[in-house]
């Protein structure tokens, strides 16, 4: 026999880290290759780790909710020596590397335990042994540690945000916050008022992807200082090409044409007209962002919301942008995303006209500098400017609310931008072919 080490595989450029929500199999179940062992959260999606051989799962080195590092070994599973390649050797040796793997691992999580019992975990606020072995080794104390912002499963501290909190923090003197004193006992948050709850009012438990994103909101707005610039556009021609055309369209690719891939074609082009649309801040520094990646807001299955990515949008033609906006949409209501579908956006359109609003305000998804809302298309009387004098006519028109980040993106450039796209979708071509 031998044993196989199950490891965290990565799950995308910039996830380092997921939480294990679920085990779906126990210590002595038999496993087929491929077949899902154990369900894990990171902060944007939820997944699946299926195993990679066929075995019995002899030992699980993790439990719920502990936080697991993409490359550690979290379980290991006993494989028949005959189904592979292996000789009698390397089976002999297989014991003793696994043994001693598992070993090191119960070694750590003792001496994070022994290293860490100054920082304490409570049921509002839970930290990993490695964020408190970083936080001793820096000399931070419960207080300070309690006052970062954490933007991991339900508001958790991850390694990430200690090192940005630590680039932060290398300016200021640490006794201003190494010892719990009155004056930083007062700097803490209030707890909010306890709301009265009357007989028959019912109380509902935030999901946790409802958590995950009640606190992105408000992560949000304390970040960045939220602008916003509206405009109106005509959008009669498109809405007239996509009539002519979408039945054709759909027999031709086998895919239904909706307005979302013709409106984030435009914006593509507007991100490629505007480059400092399509950037981050991080601290003093302006990261410009190289790809196009379009975050697409999308309904889940529970009503919540979730932002797949459209990556190097201003790369695709019509239908290949309307069979990636059909699939991740697909993917999202079906609950099948994986989690580097979500990761790498540097730009967020949302459709708010869906649910039949005129117009919006969203919220900035970070670290972006800007999101696009889209109005419901209307059709409304309107002037029609011709050489030979003004009329009034029929038209369908739609507001676009561009919501951007203030610090570095200023009036002009913002409403530019929105203009930009208003013009591309003014400018549709009625005889295009596709």
């Amino acid at each position: 026999m031998a044993r196989f080490e199950l490891k965290l595989p990565k799950m995308g450029e910039s996830v380092a880290e997921a939480t294990i929500t679920s085990w779906l199999k126990e210590v002595g179940d038999t496993i087929e290759s491929d077949e899902a062992v154990l369900e894990i959260a990171t902060d944007k999606v939820d997944s699946e780790v299926p195993s990679e051989v066929d075995g019995v799962l002899v030992e699980k080195l993790f439990n719920v909710d502990d936080v697991v590092q993409v490359g550690q070994t979290i379980a290991i599973i006993e494989t028949d020596g005959d189904a592979g390649t292996t000789t009698e050797a390397p089976k002999a040796e297989a014991k003793p590397e696994a043994a001693v793997a598992a070993q090191e691992v119960s070694k750590t999580m003792e001496a994070a335990k022994v290293t860490t019992e100054a920082i304490a975990s409570s049921d509002e606020r839970f930290y990993s042994p490695l964020v408190k072995n970083m936080a001793k080794a820096e000399g931070i104390a419960q207080a300070e540690l309690d006052t970062i912002t954490g933007t991991g499963k339900d508001g958790r501290v991850t390694k990430n945000d200690m090192i940005t909190y630590l680039k932060d923090r290398s300016g200021q003197p640490a006794k201003a916050v190494a010892a719990p004193s009155a004056p930083a006992a007062k700097a803490a948050p209030k707890a909010a008022a306890p709301i009265a709850v009357s007989e028959g009012d019912e109380i509902i438990e935030l999901t946790r992807m409802g958590k995950m994103i009640s606190h992105h909101m408000v992560q949000s707005v304390q970040t960045s200082a939220h602008v916003q610039s509206f405009i109106e556009a005509d959008v009669t021609n498109i809405w007239n090409w996509r009539k002519k055309v979408k039945d054709g369209f759909a027999k031709r690719e086998g895919q239904n044409l909706t307005f979302t891939p013709i409106f984030m074609e435009a914006i593509a082009k507007a991100l490629r007209e505007f480059p400092m649309m399509n950037i981050s801040l991080q601290g003093d520094t302006i990261i410009k962002k190289k790809n196009i990646n379009l975050g697409m807001a999308a309904a889940l299955p529970d009503g919540n919301l979730i932002v797949p990515v459209i990556k190097n949008a201003d790369q695709l033609n019509l239908v290949g942008m309307t069979k990636a906006v059909n699939d991740l949409a697909g993917r999202a209501r079906d609950g099948k995303l994986s989690p580097d579908d979500v990761q790498g956006g540097t730009y967020t359109v949302t459709n708010v006209g869906t649910f039949g609003s005129i117009m919006g305000t969203p919220i900035i998804n970070q670290p972006q500098v800007g999101i696009l809302a889209l109005g419901a298309i209307r059709k409304v009387p309107a002037v029609i400017e011709t050489p030979d004098g003004d009329f009034i006519g029929i038209r369908y028109k739609m507001y676009l609310s561009h919501s951007y980040d203030h610090r570095v993106v200023n009036g002009a450039l913002g409403g530019q931008f929105v203009k930009a796209v208003k013009d591309y979708l003014e400018a549709w071509d009625k005889n295009r072919e596709i």
